[in-house]
Parts: structure tokens; sequence; C-alpha cells
């Protein structure tokens, strides 16, 4: 079998006029037969750990939305599983999920289990998949800004109704749609627009029980023509939890991230 069985991760054009990215990194569960043989779990350990740590759905979610804008905005997709490597992770000390052994390559599970040895070196799948990712996101951001003299990446996420063992930050609310933000690339306007084309789906909340966004370190903090706002979506709202197919709520969802797309 080949070494990655699938595209790593695609970019799904928009319209040359929209500087809108919807990323979608953790909606995959592919995992490529070399990179498995890494993971300790048996395969109905594995296929657990996949239903409690995929957002699942959101690739699905962003192509609807995408359909529905007037101006389609363009997709950057994750194809493998966030268990090859997270893509969103500091790759360096400044992760702070390497606490409980989820920095860019995982080496512990949502409860806390092994997943790979702790002594297992990350290099080589940071430079396999993490970093070709890495290059390939900032390769789109700077063609948003060139064509558009800005961009905003829209991250497209879910999360558990109750939490989750591995979250440093579970005690928090856990609204029907909680919107992450960063002090330099969330501008006040994109955090109004996304309550109001939220609204219909309940209560949104700020930073809780998620916080931050992505933002490719070539921009970050750095060019605050990258707006960014990370989108964590409850997922009792369209799915059956923790791994289970996607429910009505899906609609009402794809309509307002089409909203938000629209008004930014």
């Amino acid at each position: 079998m080949p070494a990655s069985p699938v595209p790593s991760l695609e970019l799904l054009p928009g319209a040359a006029a929209s500087p809108v990215l919807l990323h979608v990194p953790h909606s995959a569960r592919a995992i490529p037969e070399d990179v498995r043989r890494g993971i300790v779990l048996d395969d109905a350990g594995l296929e657990r750990e996949l239903d409690h740590i995929t957002d699942a759905h959101t690739a699905e979610l962003a192509e609807r939305a995408a359909a529905l804008a007037a101006v389609r905005p363009w997709r950057f997709v994750n194809r493998l599983s966030r268990l090859v490597v997270d893509p969103e992770r500091f790759p360096d000390e400044r992760e702070e999920m390497t606490a409980v052994g989820m920095g860019a390559v995982y080496t512990r599970t949502t409860h806390r289990g092994e997943l790979r040895p702790a002594d297992t070196d990350p290099e080589p799948l940071l430079a396999r998949y993490f970093r070709p990712y890495a290059r390939a996101m900032t390769e789109a951001v700077a063609d948003r800004l060139a064509a558009t003299g800005r961009a905003v990446i829209v991250d497209v996420h879910s999360y558990p109704t109750e939490p989750l063992p591995y979250e440093l930050h579970g005690s928090g609310p856990r609204p029907p749609v909680c919107l992450g933000t960063d002090a330099f690339h969330t501008p006040p306007e994109l955090i109004r627009a996304a309550r109001a084309a939220f609204a219909v789906c309940g209560e949104t909340g700020l930073d809780s029980p998620f916080a931050g966004t992505y933002v490719p370190l070539e921009f970050y903090g750095r060019d605050a023509r990258v707006g960014a706002l990370m989108v964590e979506i409850r997922r009792d709202t369209y799915m059956a939890e923790p791994g289970g197919p996607a429910g009505p709520g899906m609609d009402r969802l794809a309509a307002a991230l089409a909203a938000l797309v629209d008004t930014v």
C-alpha cells in the first residue's frame, strides 16, 4: 500500500474576489498504513479514539456553506486525521497541549491513555506532513492577499457536549457555538458578524471551551490584513455523538456559516 493512500490536504478554489478561506483541519479519519503502525491502540480502540477526536462532518458543513454563499469562499481541507499530525498546533515549546501529550504529534489520547510511545520522535511526521501543510496554507493565504488585499481565515471545528479528559479548559461554558478569537487577528467587526450569523443556532460564546485562532506563522502577529476566527460547534446541535451521523442541524449551521462568509 502506498505510504499516503489519500492526499494529505486539498485546496478547493472559490471565487477570485473572495478573501475567505474556510479551513477544515480536523474532519478526516484517514491514517496512512505506515503511520498506523506507530499507534499502539488496537483497531477497535483506534476507532473509538477517532470518534472522540474527529470533528465529524465539518468538511461537509464547509462544502454546503460554500455552495450557499453568494460569493463562493475558498476551502482548505485536511484529508488526514489529526492523529497523523495536528496542523493547528505550534510545533515547539509554545504549544500548551504538549502538557497532555497532544502537541503537533500526539502521544496520548483524549482520555489520556497511550496513543504512541512517549519517546516517539516527532520529526519524521513533522517533516512529511506538518511542514508541507503549513507551507500550503501559507501560500493559500498569500494568494488571497495578492488577489484581494486581505484574507479571512474561518476555522471550522466541533467539540463534544461533555468535556473530555484531555481538555485543559473544559470547566467553562459550552455554548452551541463557541467563537475562538485572537487579540491581533480577530477584529471586533468579525466577532459581531459571526454572532449575528449564528444567532439562529442559539447562544454564541467567546473562547470557551476553546480559544484562539489559526494563522500561518509567517503572518501570525505580523500582518493585520489577515483576519481569523475559529468557529467551534457543539456536536449535539448537528450530529449523534460521539461519532455518529449528521442530523437536520447541519442545514441551519450551513446557512449560518454561509451568511458569515457573505458578511465578511
